[in-house]
């Protein structure tokens, strides 16, 4: 084995060391457990076989019904394995999965990957013609829905199995349709014997400018990729975590696996409400919060004295990514939180490219902070030449989460091995990387580069303000031009020319938007991301 190879098994046995992953236990129990790691390897499926074996009694999961220890959810998702494989359904087989952030979300991806199948995990968003669409596409064989999806998943579930997620009390019935309940009622809960091939995840990228990729994305080979991470992202073994962030999000879902790693406790809820969110932290204790930015900004806007009604205190961490973090709202959230917020930028293609802690935050509000051990970023101009600090540059990745390409098998732009995110960006001298925006967002106006992203930053510091989005739109004297979306905060009566004014005085001129419209709320994917397509048929 070579040296880097030692150093790195080293680093990733010290951070799980630290972390309380690896610890202690009865020696009956470890020869259990690396049977199963043999078996299953780091799956899901054996993640929570592991951890039934490790800490059977110990509460795996929270949701709106109530909570399941790890031995329960185990054992209901070897039976709903079982109960799927007298359905027809096996190792190479793809199931969609249309779910809210719940135990049925979670029992489908597991029991997924106790058979070997592919998960393809749909966005809540999606319309019928959309959900048909990704099903035809990726050849779906079943589809897995909340009861509040039947309709928009009917034309899907047309010649394909079909199953219902959720089953609160107050569900209604799919009449003909069986519930993952009552298959797990009646599953067999006995050991599922591992299939020769693992499943893997396919997640679909935002479709933020136009229809949504399936991404292909093998789970995890190694235990190296979670220790990179939890070197930044202090997260501990056996605390409380509620996810926020949609679980069919690759963000959201690297937490139900980090998670399940660590043997935490998971806090679900089916929908983001920020007052809610604050009750649920304040009453499980929960110790990290995983967030898309949007939800952080949603959050204060309730107010500092909602804020304050709830104990938050338990919180070490907040975690937030799947769309960019506006400087100013980093600083606002840790002023009403603690140094405790930490910012991943990243895309479905790359996973993880950068992780910026809460003193990177502090020193540069702004940044996506620096790569992990493990991960490669470089920046290259249009000619495939490696750019310097300070330097505007395509951004391209590595490590051992990139994706293996689309399911279509089309790919992104491949430089020396690293993968493109479709951002460009540049390095500050003390080597943290500031995203500028994406790479098909810049404009030219008059002959001068424009990134939007820049100022929509510049914007988002105006009293004022609440949120912003620029685009470029065709200008007949300079190309393009730029176009400001501005939504003002609750009595606020910030004008377009205070706008043009702040943007001048902050930036170059012809940085300044030529329009500035005033909306009500911006149109976004459920991650958070603006949907900047829409806007530009405004």
């Amino acid at each position: 084995m070579r040296l880097d190879s030692l150093s790195t098994k080293a680093f990733t046995a010290r951070q799980l060391v630290e972390c309380g992953m690896l610890a202690p236990t009865r020696p009956d129990r470890l020869a259990r457990t690396v049977l199963a790691l043999k078996d299953w390897g780091p799956t899901f499926a054996g993640g929570y076989a592991v951890a039934a074996i490790r800490y059977p009694d110990v509460t795996a999961l929270i949701d709106e019904l109530g909570e399941l220890t790890f031995a329960a959810v185990h054992r209901r998702t070897n039976a709903l394995a079982h109960a799927w494989s007298e359905a027809g359904i096996g190792a190479g087989d793809t199931v969609a999965i249309l779910a809210r952030n719940h135990r049925g979300f979670v029992e489908a991806v597991v029991a997924c990957s106790k058979l070997g199948a592919d998960a393809l995990l749909m966005n809540t968003a999606f319309s019928g013609p959309q959900v048909s669409e990704v099903c035809e596409r990726e050849r779906a064989c079943a589809i897995v829905h909340d009861d509040e999806f039947a309709d928009v998943a009917a034309d899907a579930a047309t010649g394909r199995r079909q199953f219902v997620a959720w089953t609160a009390p107050d569900a209604r019935a799919v009449p003909g349709v069986p519930t993952l309940e009552a298959l797990i009622d009646a599953g067999d809960p006995a050991e599922v014997v591992a299939p020769a091939a693992k499943g893997a995840i396919v997640i679909l990228t935002s479709g933020t400018t136009g229809t949504p990729k399936g991404a292909y994305r093998k789970e995890p080979r190694t235990l190296d990729p979670a220790a990179a991470l939890l070197s930044k992202i202090p997260l501990r073994a056996r605390e409380r975590t509620l996810i926020a962030a949609p679980l069919f999000h690759s963000w959201g879902l690297a937490h139900l696996a980090l998670g399940l790693g660590l043997s935490a406790t998971i806090v679900l809820l089916r929908r983001f409400d920020p007052e809610r969110t604050l009750h649920a932290i304040d009453e499980h204790g929960a110790n990290a919060l995983i967030v898309a930015p949007v939800m952080l900004q949603r959050i204060l806007q309730q107010g500092p004295r909602v804020v304050r009604k709830h104990d938050t205190g338990s919180l070490r961490v907040i975690a937030a990514s799947g769309s960019a973090l506006p400087g100013e709202l980093a600083t606002q959230v840790q002023d009403a939180f603690g140094d405790v917020l930490y910012n991943l930028y990243g895309s479905t293609e790359v996973a993880w490219a950068t992780i910026a802690t809460p003193a990177d935050l502090r020193a540069s509000p702004g940044t996506a902070g620096r790569p992990p051990r493990g991960t490669v970023v470089r920046l290259y101009d249009a000619t495939g030449k490696e750019v310097g600090p300070g330097e505007t540059g395509r951004i391209f990745v590595g490590n051992e989460l990139a994706f293996d390409g689309y399911t279509d098998g089309g790919g992104k732009a491949v430089i020396d091995g690293l993968v493109s995110s479709g951002d460009v960006g540049h390095f500050d001298d003390d080597g943290r990387l500031h995203v500028d925006g994406r790479e098909d967002e810049m404009i030219v106006s008059g002959g001068e580069n424009v990134f939007p992203r820049e100022v929509e930053d510049a914007i988002a510091l105006l009293d004022g303000v609440a949120e912003v989005a620029a685009i470029g739109v065709a200008d007949a004297d300079f190309g393009q031009r730029l176009r400001a979306f501005v939504v003002r905060r609750d009595g606020a009566s910030v004008s377009e020319r205070e706008v043009k004014q702040h943007v001048k005085a902050t930036l170059a001129r012809f940085k300044v938007p030529r329009d500035v419209v005033f909306v009500d709320e911006l149109p976004r994917t459920a991650t958070g991301k603006v949907l900047k397509r829409e806007l530009a048929e405004r």
